[in-house]
């Protein structure tokens, strides 16, 4: 059975329809309304395998913060609804991703328990368009909607771009890994016998 989930947000800020396949081959159709949060998107379901449509409709006339944190957020919402009772996941997720310059490391508990551990600094306050703060932003309100305990890490690399780009990969790898079935896995991957 395909791990899918479908979920809704609207507020005065952000109106927005998601639907992700964790099982599918890297089919993206996004529309958020900012191109370089747009191009990350992409290049997280194509690395990752995971099938994302996803439409945004926020309030880009004041700035991208509610389009990136809210998506963060249904993005989140959205894992945890497909992984269900996470029954015969590996759990544990990690990536080391080179991209020209720059190396980051992730990696990922399913644990249901939320944190983020994010170490990273930008030389520029955007790329593009695209304020480079709110990549920390997405990437909590993703892991404690999801219920993830989530370290990312620059470990060298100065460019902007190819340093926000590399953490998405390094996200969707590490996330491809923790949730792939493991067929020695009997329920969940834990001694209390469940992850909530």
């Amino acid at each position: 059975m395909a791990r899918k989930a479908l979920v809704t947000r609207a507020t005065k800020e952000t109106r927005i329809r998601l639907e992700l396949n964790l099982d599918g081959s890297g089919q993206a159709k996004i529309k958020t309304g900012i191109g370089f949060f747009d191009h990350m998107l992409n290049s997280f379901a194509r690395h990752g395998f995971f099938d994302l449509d996803l439409e945004v409709e926020g309030d880009l006339y004041v700035d991208g913060h509610h389009t990136v944190e809210d998506t963060g957020i249904v993005l989140g919402q959205a894992i945890r609804e497909a992984l269900s009772d996470k029954a015969g996941i590996k759990r544990y997720g990690s990536f080391l991703l080179p991209m020209d310059e720059v190396l980051v490391l992730c990696a990922i508990d399913l644990s249901g328990r939320p944190y983020l551990n994010f170490g990273a600094k930008y030389a520029t306050e955007r790329t593009g368009e695209f304020e480079n703060e709110l990549v920390r932003e997405f990437f909590y309100a993703v892991s404690y909607a999801a219920g993830m305990n989530l370290h990312i890490k620059l470990v060298d690399g100065t460019n902007s771009h190819h340093i926000t780009e590399a953490m998405f990969k390094a996200f969707a790898k590490a996330l491809c890994e923790a949730v792939t079935v493991d067929c020695r896995i009997v329920g969940a991957l834990s001694t209390k016998g469940t992850i909530q």
